[in-house]
Formats: structure tokens, sequence, C-alpha cells
């Protein structure tokens, strides 16, 4: 493969399979963002078997999420299906009484046909409680893209301007009212509403760093309470924080009406520092601040980054996130040779690959190929011809590409760890140089070169 530095991406589409985690683990992390939520996973032993050693939740822990076991009475449509969830739904309003039950499909319920948008609204009436349906099953999405499945879904439910209650914008507007000293003056700008599941101290560091700008965040999406959820209509400005929600903010548009902020995302500080900058020309307001802080930041990361300086990474795909951390590593000092990505939407990360092309300009680096639905076996080919230093890739190539030579990272510890805003690009690169500072100490003892001689 040639290196040579090109003016362009290139773009190139592979198998058309997708090589990912799957997307009902988006349960993982959307049952503890939502509190007052139940996760209700439709599906076979197989999908039970995989979020219970996913997951890692012990049953006596009783977690806010189930598993509505698909059996063959029901595949073979000798069961009701509506009775049988509704016994389920009942004992779950009785047990847990949560202020949502959100269904997940998977690819059986897809395969059999089940009518699960058919039957909520019916069932939903009947038991008093919202009941929202999400088609996560590994046929048609990514692995993170379960999450873009339940959020899409969600966003109808979320109030309008007619049914705005009052305590929401209360609660969001005294946030922070124990803060000593307000950053700046809140400007008055029309409604922003910010999508995306991210820890609550995430949340709280973004909403600071706009308050800062003097923006007031009306809202998230995912909200933390089901019945908190964001007003939206007309004249609400949205903007993502995440690479794999584009079906989320499709919806926002075209079904709520809301006025789309194509940024990049707040993925490390140059990511950062661009996501903020976008939202304030939006709002014609002036930036205050941030080069400086950016610059603080990356003094702060010089450790690390010595580590990775003029190293390679090749991103095989697995959870969308791809084209943010590349264009952070090339910020870094890294060479990314190729960007594999399951699924790549081109409008709603247009923002997003214009600063990777700019990055990898001003970095002087080869511009990485990105290749949609790669073809593990061709990727592997190019790993053995290219020799990066760092592999990152899905759980089931890890051991077989270490046992070549080949460091590697999982990609689904980025999925679940803080990478998110200026003060969390640490965590990030402590994942990158890992494997890195592990080589070196056993350089150190002589051990890679005979690893090496084996092979």
């Amino acid at each position: 493969m040639s290196t040579n530095l090109s003016e362009t991406l290139t773009f190139e589409c592979e198998t058309g399979n997708y090589h990912t985690f799957c997307p009902i683990s988006c349960v993982a992390w959307l049952y503890q963002k939502i509190e007052d939520s139940f996760f209700l996973v439709i599906g076979t032993k197989t999908c039970g078997y995989f979020l219970q050693n996913a997951l890692g939740v012990m049953i006596f822990a009783e977690p806010r999420y189930a598993m509505a076991e698909l059996e063959e009475g029901d595949i073979s449509a000798q069961l009701n299906d509506y009775k049988e969830l509704k016994r389920l739904c009942l004992q779950i309003k009785q047990d847990r009484n949560p202020s949502v039950i959100v269904w997940i499909g998977t690819c059986t319920t897809e395969i059999i046909k089940m009518d699960l948008e058919g039957m909520a609204p019916r069932l939903e009436a009947e038991i008093s409680i919202p009941i929202v349906v999400a088609r996560a099953n590994g046929l048609d999405y990514a692995f993170t893209q379960g999450e873009d499945t339940v959020l899409a879904a969600m966003a109808h439910r979320c109030p309008g301007k007619t049914e705005k209650k009052n305590e929401n914008k209360f609660l969001v507007e005294n946030l922070f009212q124990f803060t000593k000293k307000p950053e700046a003056p809140v400007i008055n700008h029309p409604p922003l509403v910010l999508f995306g599941s991210l820890p609550s101290p995430v949340v709280t560091q973004l909403t600071l760093e706009l308050k800062k700008q003097g923006i007031r965040v009306d809202g998230w999406l995912p909200s933390q309470r089901y019945t908190d959820l964001p007003v939206l209509g007309e004249g609400v400005y949205v903007c993502g924080v995440n690479p794999f929600l584009s079906r989320t903010a499709t919806t926002l548009m075209r079904r709520r009406k809301c006025k789309l902020i194509g940024a990049p995302f707040p993925i490390g500080p140059d990511g950062t520092r661009a996501w903020i900058e976008k939202i304030c020309s939006v709002f014609d307001i002036k930036p205050n601040g941030l080069e400086e802080r950016e610059a603080k930041i990356w003094q702060n990361l010089e450790d690390y980054l010595e580590l990775v300086r003029g190293k390679s990474v090749f991103f095989m795909g697995d959870n969308l996130l791809e084209v943010s951390l590349a264009r952070f590593l090339i910020r870094c000092g890294m060479i990314v040779y190729e960007i594999g990505i399951p699924y790549m939407d081109k409008r709603f990360q247009a923002a997003e690959l214009s600063l990777l092309e700019k990055t990898c300009q001003e970095m002087d680096v080869p511009m990485p190929r990105i290749v949609e639905k790669p073809d593990n076996y061709n990727q592997i080919q190019r790993i053995r011809e290219l020799q990066p230093d760092l592999a990152i890739t899905g759980m089931a190539h890890a051991n077989p590409l270490e046992a070549r030579g080949i460091s590697t990272k999982w990609s689904v510890e980025f999925t679940f760890a803080q990478i998110h805003g200026f003060s969390n690009s640490r965590d990030i690169l402590e994942l990158v140089t890992r494997p890195l500072r592990r080589n070196q100490s056993l350089e150190g003892l002589g051990w890679t070169k005979l690893v090496k001689s084996a092979l």
C-alpha cells in the first residue's frame, strides 16, 4: 500500500458486512443513564448469554434491564406475543414502577416480523406506562447504533413547545446555582439541546464549558430522568456529541423540525474546541479563551505525546468513533494508515471529516484511507504489510493479531471510557499508550526479541 501524501481523503467500501460488537449492548450504558427507565430486550438465549457476559452484572444485583426470551412456541407463532409481553410488563410495573419501559428488538424479532411498534401503543394504554420501541438488531445496525435507535425513538416522546414544562427550564437554569462566580453572563439565544448519552460528570463538564461562553444548554437527550426529556420543536437548535447518532439527528430535523448544528465532535482538545467554536458561531458569539484552554491541555499531555509521536496506528473498525479518534491521534503526532468504520454518514460527519483533512495537512502526514464495512481478511493482509505500532480492533481479532506481533487495543474500551471534553483527553491517551508502554517494559526484559524470533 502506498503511504504517499494525498491531497484529499479517500473513501472505499468493501464487503457490506458488519464486523462489530452487538448493538443491544447499548443497554449497558443507557439503563444507567436514564435512571427511571427499564429496558426489556426481546430475543433468544444467545442474546441473554451475550448481555450476561458483556454487561457483567449478576442477576441478584437486580439491574434495570431484563430479557424476554423467545422460545420455539413464540418463533412458530403458537403463543400469543401480546399476552406474554403484557405479563412481563405488568410484572416490571409491580416490581420497579419505571417511568418508561424500552423494548429492544433483536435479530430474531426482525426475522420473525414481530410487530413491536403495533403492540406497544395498545399495551401502553393498558398498563399506563410509556413504552418506547427501538430496533437494535445486529442485522441492520453496528455496535453503537443501538443507542442511535433508542434516542431516535425517544425524540418522538419529547414534549413540544406547547407542552413546555416550567420545572424543566427551572432545573436547567439553576443547574449550577451554587457556582460562586459565573464564568460569563448568559447571552440571549435560541434554545439549545445536546443529544448523546454521556456520564453525568461529562455532561456537567461540557455544559460548563458552554456556560463559560455565555451559552445556556436547555436540555440533553437522553436526560437523566425520562420525565425530564427536553422540549423540542421549531426554533430549537440541536447538536450531537457522538458520531454514530445520524438517525437521531435526522429524526430531530425532519420529525421535530429542529435545526442541526453540524460540528466536529468534542473528543480531544482540538475537537472540543472546534465543537464549542461552531456552536458559538451559530449564535453569533465570539469565543473567549478557547485557544489558551486548548494549549494548556496539550501542555499537560506532553508526557503521553512523547510516547506516541511518530508511531503508527490502524483502525479495524467497530464503534463508529474511529474518525474522531483518528483525527485526535494525528494531532498527537501519530500516523494513521487506515480508518475502518462499519458505517459512515458523510453528511452527519461532514464537519469531523473536514477537521480530519485539515489536521492531516497541518501535521504534514499522509491522509488515511477510510474504508466503510471493511473486509477483515483484506485488513489482516494490509496490517501484515504495514506493520503498524498499534491496531485498534474488536475483541475477536485482538489475540490473533497479538500472536503475530501486532500490539492491539480493544475498540470497545473507548466506548465505555470517558473520552469527551478537554479534561478527558488524558484518558484516551492512557488507553492508547498502555500497549505501547507494555512493549517498552517487555523490551527492557528482552521478551519482544524472543517473541519475534519465535514468529
